[in-house]
């Protein structure tokens, strides 16, 4: 099982005074973050896309492109790049640029994304945002077959041969397909054979079960290597040196983030009881000691039939700055080796 943290770089307010750090520090923080996790071998990085104040990651191949010189092993990849709202082309030379500047650790995962800022942004029509990930991921799976593409659709300028470069350092730049709770993209993931990356954000790993089972059925009826439908969860999650401590220090940005966007789509105010019960031996929060965090990781990946990476989504944490280098440095050193352990085989 591979391991790495995914950040959306969220800058947040001081819970005491209101006052927003600095944008600058906190995003020297998060490259700081990024070396530290190379530091301690996780194996992926991934950062975001977000067109909010709370975040700092609308241009996440900018962030991508200075961790990739400033580190020598971890995986590098977005999670994820809306590719609703991107042009293929453009998306596809900024990461085969990663790539070269780090000698072949990058890669994607795509989506349509949680938040529909992008498109207004960008001047697209929400209500096309299926069609328009569809026809893109089309051409951009179609950019790693061919440097000089023959492609025709309905939301942008047909390509007719003209040259796609540079060209990655990988043969193939690696895609993941991230879903949320849509069987519709998990069945299109199958059929296209692109390992799988759902987000679970909330409530039990277990009630998504039916619908990675589903992936599998439509990769299987398309004909693909069922090894190679690779299956990965993406978290909220955070290690301390206790449980107390870890559910301390991610609860009160999580209740900031968490409490904002619920006031702007209708939800209840979060509370400290239902973060607890997330965090619970039921929930699924990653959120705990290094023991606590590693059984859960491993129930996980029974309940879902086998996961072949977790990444742990721990930006609201990022007030505390020392707490979330101690937390990758004990996911890396305390975790990582507790479920490479009991998954090795024999």
């Amino acid at each position: 099982m591979e391991i790495g943290i995914d950040s959306f770089a969220a800058i947040l307010p001081d819970p005491a005074t209101g006052a927003l750090p600095s944008a600058t520090d906190r995003m020297a923080d998060l490259l700081d973050e990024v070396e530290v996790a190379d530091r301690v071998g996780l194996d992926v990085f991934g950062i975001g896309e977000h067109h909010r104040a709370e975040f700092l990651d609308s241009a996440p191949s900018i962030i991508l492109a200075a961790a990739a010189a400033r580190t020598s092993r971890i995986r590098l990849t977005s999670a994820v790049t809306v590719l609703s709202a991107a042009d293929p082309v453009r998306v596809f030379q900024e990461f085969a640029t990663i790539d070269l500047i780090s000698k072949g650790r990058a890669e994607l995962v795509v989506g349509r994304g949680s938040f529909g800022e992008a498109f207004p942004l960008f001047g697209l029509d929400t209500r096309a945002y299926d069609d328009l990930f569809a026809e893109n991921l089309e051409l951009f799976l179609k950019l790693g077959e061919t440097s000089h593409p023959t492609w025709q659709g309905r939301f942008r300028p047909a390509l007719s041969g003209q040259g796609v470069f540079p060209r990655p350092h990988q043969p193939r730049l690696p895609v993941w397909v991230g879903v949320g709770g849509s069987p519709q993209s998990f069945a299109r993931a199958g059929t296209l054979g692109l390992p799988l990356m759902v987000a679970i954000i909330g409530g039990t790993f277990d009630r998504f079960r039916p619908a990675v089972d589903y992936y599998r059925e439509a990769g299987a009826e398309a004909g693909h290597d069922p090894g190679k439908l690779k299956v990965g969860i993406h978290a909220m999650g955070f290690v301390g040196e206790t449980d107390a401590a870890a559910r301390d220090a991610f609860f009160p940005g999580w209740a900031h983030l968490t409490g904002k966007v619920g006031r702007e789509r209708g939800w209840s105010p979060p509370t400290r009881a239902q973060f607890d019960d997330m965090a619970g031996p039921e929930g699924a929060f990653l959120v705990g000691s290094p023991e606590t965090v590693a059984a859960k990781m491993l129930r996980a990946s029974e309940m879902l039939g086998g996961v072949s990476r977790i990444t742990f989504q721990m930006s609201t944490a990022s007030l505390e700055t020392a707490a979330m280098k101690r937390s990758i440095e004990l996911l890396g050193t305390e975790v990582a080796p507790i479920v490479r352990e009991r998954l090795r085989p024999g």
